[in-house]
């Protein structure tokens, strides 16, 4: 799935930027917030430390991120250390007893305050000693009330004060007369929208749980508690390897009979193309392509003396980056993968590196790298075969 979080500069009186503010987005060309409150402030958290990166964000600039009463009285979680960005306190908060508690507790933990879109007489003055920044928004003010704000610099001239929602270039003119030290809104910039490709919840855990089973040094016990702690999981396996044993007397009841009687490795396979399945949430068809392309890897290692499980996990894992949209280091770089399976898919250098380039150009029909030898028609034929047998037993199942 796509994030996306708004970010609008905010610049000092030489014209620079001085900070950004991070603003909840629900789609790359949105100019204003859909969703509000409590889940616009966890999403943009979310999007901006965990998926698109701050640094790619704000490089070295603070952040403002609007926080709603839930996070100043801790009942929701401030993720993140101080250094990384200014807590905002919206001008909708109700500041009570139990407000200033919470704003002094995060202050006492590093935390910086702004207090957004600051009117006189609201209450937010109790925050005056612990803010660090006011903001004044010139739309929602007069210019007696701007100086008014202003004003209070006499007793409290720890403040900085921000111009914000700046629409003119007379607003930007009063703002830089009346002392205002940071600026901000569409006279100067409008916010821009970055996107990320990221994976939901549930994907993530696939990629876990194949992170787990790729581990070189994965045992059968290991195996044996991945499948198990998840029921919808066993549930298919084991409905898989009692299809597979068709004909004969025995069927197995429990994980670890299973891999028993079909060995680690048979179990790991079947367990890795059922997470693929979820992964990508794909079709027959685009499992069985994915698998063409794995086990294509794997012949074409194999003829060459190299380790036909590894190609098959370069192969494989290169082909889900593809189909889901999003840069194979994203989902590589995730996984405790073997250095050649790694320097693989996220340098294309050694042998490895050498299969899944001869492999992309067959697939783009263009000249294999120098090099390359085998019959790689022959090898795509035999490997598409198997790859739709595989995808109809993992779909049925």
């Amino acid at each position: 799935m796509d994030v996306h979080v708004g970010r609008q500069a905010i610049y000092d009186r030489q014209g620079d930027i001085a900070a950004y503010e991070l603003l909840f987005r629900n789609a790359p060309g949105a100019s204003s917030a859909t969703n509000g409150g409590a889940l616009a402030t966890s999403q943009v958290m979310v999007a901006a430390f965990t998926t698109v990166g701050l640094d790619e964000l704000a490089g070295s600039r603070p952040c403002f991120i609007n926080l709603t009463a839930d996070f100043l009285l801790g009942e929701l979680p401030v993720p993140f250390a101080p250094e990384h960005a200014v807590l905002e306190v919206l001008e909708t908060v109700d500041v009570d007893d139990r407000i200033v508690q919470g704003v002094a507790a995060l202050v006492d933990r590093g935390y910086v305050i702004a207090l957004d879109d600051f009117v006189s007489g609201s209450g937010h003055e109790r925050l005056f000693g612990l803010a660090s920044y006011v903001k004044v928004d010139f739309l929602g003010t007069t210019a007696e009330q701007r100086q008014a704000i202003l004003d209070v610099r006499a007793a409290h001239p720890h403040l900085r004060f921000v111009a914000e929602r700046l629409e003119t270039a007379d607003d930007v003119a009063e703002a830089h007369a009346l002392g205002f030290e940071l600026f901000q809104g569409y006279a100067l910039s409008r916010p821009a929208v970055v996107s990320a490709r990221t994976l939901s919840a549930s994907r993530l855990r696939c990629v876990h749980l194949l992170g787990l089973l790729m581990a070189p040094d994965v045992g059968l016990d290991r195996i044996v508690s991945i499948v198990s702690g998840d029921p919808a999981l066993s549930y298919r396996m084991l409905k898989a390897v009692n299809t597979a044993a068709a004909g004969t007397a025995h069927r197995v009841s429990s994980v670890h009979e299973a891999v028993v009687m079909l060995g680690a490795a048979q179990i790991r396979n079947w367990v890795t193309l059922m997470l693929i399945g979820d992964l990508t949430e794909a079709g027959e068809e685009q499992t069985a392509d994915i698998l063409v392309q794995a086990q294509l890897c794997r012949l074409i290692a194999e003829s060459a003396g190299l380790a036909g499980d590894e190609a098959f996990t370069a192969g494989l894992l290169d082909a889900v980056a593809g189909l889901l949209g999003m840069p194979v280091s994203a989902l590589a770089g995730s996984l405790p993968l073997a250095p050649a399976v790694s320097d693989a898919l996220l340098h294309g250098t050694g042998p490895l590196g050498h299969v899944l380039a001869t492999v992309q150009a067959h697939a783009h029909g263009t000249p294999p790298p120098a090099g390359s030898d085998g019959d790689i028609l022959g090898q795509h034929l035999a490997a598409l075969a198997w790859a739709t047998r595989t995808a109809q037993a993992i779909r049925s199942n």
